[in-house]
């Protein structure tokens, strides 16, 4: 049995902790939202997760020091614009050598950081960041369906503990060294979802779905390179797997979010709708930013930041995509 504090209470959060405690663990989870832990703590439901029943053997707390304080595993599970400031408010309360996991997926705006690149930053001291990512919406998860993800870290032995820990008989655990491919991957994948949404809210189909899922993986792959991170990464699990289940399910935020769009909803207003972080949105300025810092082509996450942030009508968008100068597929 493992000692285990979640940080952060949402869809993903909840998920994990419900599967966790059903495994055995000892959780303990934490919110910042005080009310939204009088909540789980009361009526054991999570909105976002209908049919969802939380184990009665799950602690909620109030105080970031109890999820933290004497366990072996800390998981991250806040929207990643929250990441730095949680990682601060629990700062002194995380020991030398803790085993980190980051669920979160983005990249922060101006310094460029992966989450657990985030995390060292402003914990400054020597801990274990795993990351874990893959094709894995919350929704199923709560319902036992059968799902993979990846423990990516450069040491073995600490991506196999998280392994051993999130691995049963509904989730299957493998392990990676490349954290920051699988954390480039978790965060680029939302803006090429936000891609395929708004496609689909043209009214395009499903060659359209394809085509923007292979290009998209495409330049993903390209700028991962460049980057430095292993080309295998981008063909896993946390790659092209979870790339196509963010493009194509209908429990994807980031999909819905682009199909409004596509359907002439404005950007804030399509926020609202959707009701819950959309990740892509907020990934796109570092997306954009690292594409020209590394020369990269990446015309897809152009055309996404031109309609998003920059107001051009998506149709109009998909014209220029569509009409630029031929070139290799492979070169």
């Amino acid at each position: 049995m493992a000692l285990i504090g979640v940080l952060g209470a949402g869809t993903w959060g909840m998920a994990l902790a419900r599967m966790l405690s059903n495994s055995d663990h000892d959780v303990t989870v934490w919110s910042a939202i005080e009310k939204e832990i009088d909540d789980l703590s009361m009526n054991r439901t999570h909105p976002h997760l209908p049919g969802m029943v939380i184990p009665d053997e799950i602690k909620f707390t109030k105080d970031i020091r109890e999820a933290c304080t004497d366990k072996d595993i800390i998981i991250f599970a806040v929207p990643s614009v929250f990441v730095r400031s949680t990682t601060k408010a629990a700062r002194e309360y995380i020991k030398e050598g803790q085993i980190i996991v980051d669920v979160a997926k983005g990249i922060e705006p101006g310094t460029l950081l992966t989450m657990t690149e985030v995390i060292a930053d402003e914990l400054g001291k020597a801990v274990k960041l795993v990351a874990l990512s893959g094709p894995t919406h919350a929704e199923e998860v709560a319902k036992d369906l059968p799902t993979t993800i990846v423990s990516a870290c450069d040491d073995l032995e600490t991506a196999e503990f998280v392994q051993d820990v999130f691995m049963n008989t509904c989730m299957r655990v493998y392990t990676n060294p490349d954290r920051k491919g699988i954390e480039l991957c978790g965060a680029l994948k939302n803006v090429m979802a936000l891609a395929s949404g708004i496609s689909a809210g043209l009214g395009y189909g499903d060659n359209t779905k394809a085509a923007l899922i292979t290009r998209g993986m495409a330049e993903i792959t390209r700028l991962g390179r460049k980057m430095g991170c292993l080309e295998r990464t981008f063909y896993g699990l946390a790659g092209i797997g979870d790339l196509i289940v963010t493009a194509t399910s209908v429990h994807s935020r980031n999909n819905r979010c682009g199909y409004l769009i596509g359907q002439g909803m404005s950007v804030e207003d399509a926020i609202k709708e959707v009701g819950m972080v959309v990740e892509g949105i907020n990934a796109i300025p570092a997306a954009v930013t690292l594409a020209r810092q590394y020369d990269i082509d990446m015309p897809l996450i152009m055309a996404v930041d031109s309609v998003v942030n920059h107001g051009e009508d998506p149709a109009e968008a998909v014209r220029k995509l569509m009409s630029r100068d031929k070139r290799n597929e492979i070169l």
